[in-house]
């Protein structure tokens, strides 16, 4: 009996080591860096500023 408890207590350890690394994995992801225009991001943002103040 003692031999499947340690073959149950083994894979249960695996199993939480693997969910550990794979949450760590999981945050450590970040999307691609994309070339992005900001002089345009900023001129749609004070666009739409001047259309709340106007209405």
């Amino acid at each position: 009996m003692g031999v499947t408890e340690l073959k149950r207590k083994d894979k249960k350890n695996k199993a939480r080591a693997n969910n550990k690394t794979a949450k760590i994995k999981q945050l450590l992801r970040r999307p691609d860096i994309k070339n992005v225009d900001v002089d345009a991001i900023k001129a749609s943002f004070a666009e739409k500023k001047g259309q709340t103040t106007e209405a």
